[in-house]
């Protein structure tokens, strides 16, 4: 927390049980540095001077919680982030529509869509992928996240160059429209793709998916939540699925016994 708010940490704590009581985000399981960050963020465009008064101006604004809710979300995204990251996901993506006739892929938290669209591409570009047999989920906390991913158009801006996040595709042209600044995701690669609101942290595993990604969250999460994580993910996966973490994530001690290495380079991890 900074120091130039000379605010107690009770001040802080009592926030932040508000904001898991009313709002509905599961404050114990992010660190405390993520968590102020976002919080005093808002706090700065709302132009509240203590988390006491911030406090107040949730308890009397419900749209201002909807923009908390939407800012604490994990929504650091691009596509095909971490480019090296797609060659592993490629070669998972090639033997699993090579072996098997239904392929389930999610990803989990897709903020904006952007992760989810970039595999629904990675399929159709690469012909050693039988893009027929794949079907993607993506799912996020945020329903404005979501709302921005089911439209599926974004804009280069001064800190996001779409058309740089699309690089690593030879041609992006056949699945992406650009007019000036505006990237619309074409319906070819929407077909492939669906979403809907859960919470990888207290909502139920999905069932049968035969790859998760779920890369970039851990850093935000405190390491003694992170297992849960884990076992809904487990719970969502069929035998021999495979799961993506972020290149600068590590499994949890508790589940090296539940996911063996696949490509450790890559961070692709087989269900045991």
């Amino acid at each position: 927390m900074t120091d130039s708010r000379q605010e107690s940490r009770e001040a802080f704590d009592d926030l932040l049980g508000y904001i898991q009581r009313e709002v509905g985000f599961e404050t114990g399981f992010y660190n405390d540095a993520y968590l102020d960050r976002r919080i005093t963020a808002r706090m700065r465009r709302t132009g509240a001077d203590s988390y006491g008064e911030y406090r107040d101006q949730l308890t009397t604004d419900d749209g201002e919680a909807e923009r908390l809710l939407d800012s604490l979300s994990i929504n650091v995204t691009g596509f095909f982030r971490n480019p090296e990251a797609w060659t592993g996901i490629r070669d998972v993506l090639r033997r699993l529509t090579d072996e098997r006739r239904s392929v389930r892929a999610w990803s989990a938290p897709c903020a904006d869509g952007r992760e989810p669209y970039s595999l629904a591409m990675l399929a159709l570009d690469d012909d050693e992928i039988n893009a027929r047999r794949l079907s993607i989920l993506g799912t996020d906390i945020s329903d404005d996240s979501l709302d921005v991913a089911r439209r599926g158009v974004y804009e280069t801006s001064q800190t996001t160059d779409i058309g740089e996040e699309l690089a690593p595709l030879e041609d992006s042209t056949g699945y992406v429209e650009q007019d000036g600044d505006r990237f619309q995701v074409k319906d070819r690669v929407k077909d492939l793709v669906e979403f809907e609101n859960h919470d990888l942290i207290r909502g139920d595993p999905k069932r049968d998916f035969d790859l998760v990604l779920c890369r970039n969250l851990l850093i935000y999460i405190d390491s003694e939540y992170k297992v849960p994580i884990f076992e809904t993910i487990e719970g969502s996966l069929r035998g021999d699925g495979y799961l993506v973490i972020g290149m600068t994530e590590t499994l949890p001690h508790e589940c090296r016994d539940t996911f063996e290495p696949f490509d450790k380079r890559h961070r692709i991890y087989r269900k045991a």
